[in-house]
């Protein structure tokens, strides 16, 4: 049966185990999501509390870090989603995407609406990719894809 969370802590405890049993195996979120079938932005989104893994997938992850068999169902509860708080991040780097929405945050809203309507783009619906590439200039770049399904509002 599909269970829900209520409450964060047992998943941040998860959360915490699953990060030193990463850091143990010395592994990459990248290796920890070889072979499930899904993405390892997805994957580990879900390592850090935020989505629920598929039965399959649970147990594949789990064998991988070493988890338990209540570790394994826990991570295919249904999470109480949100991993930054209601204050200003404080992270340097969770501050400079909180920095770009508080730069950008509108003009992305504009050029939304003016390109699709009224309504949002959604976070279910939604994919993600982070990619490293070479700054012709120097250094390395990060390329960041959102890729999320325009939900129109309706009048009712």
């Amino acid at each position: 049966m599909i269970q829900s969370q209520i409450s964060n802590s047992a998943r941040q405890a998860l959360t915490d185990t699953i990060i030193a049993a990463k850091a143990a195996k010395n592994l990459s979120f990248e290796q920890i999501a070889a072979n499930t079938g899904l993405s390892d932005v997805y994957v580990t989104a879900a390592l850090l509390g935020q989505h629920p893994l598929p039965s399959a997938v649970a147990q594949q992850v789990g064998e991988t870090l070493g988890l338990d068999d209540d570790a394994i169902t826990l991570l295919q509860a249904i999470p109480l989603r949100g991993s930054v708080g209601s204050e200003m991040p404080t992270d340097p780097t969770i501050y400079r995407f909180y920095e770009m929405m508080q730069v950008y945050g509108t003009t992305l809203k504009a050029l939304v609406h003016e390109q699709f309507g009224d309504g949002i783009i959604s976070a279910i619906n939604f994919k993600m990719d982070i990619k490293k590439v070479a700054d012709p200039e120097g250094g390395d770049r990060a390329v960041i894809t959102l890729d999320g399904k325009f939900l129109p509002f309706k009048p009712f």
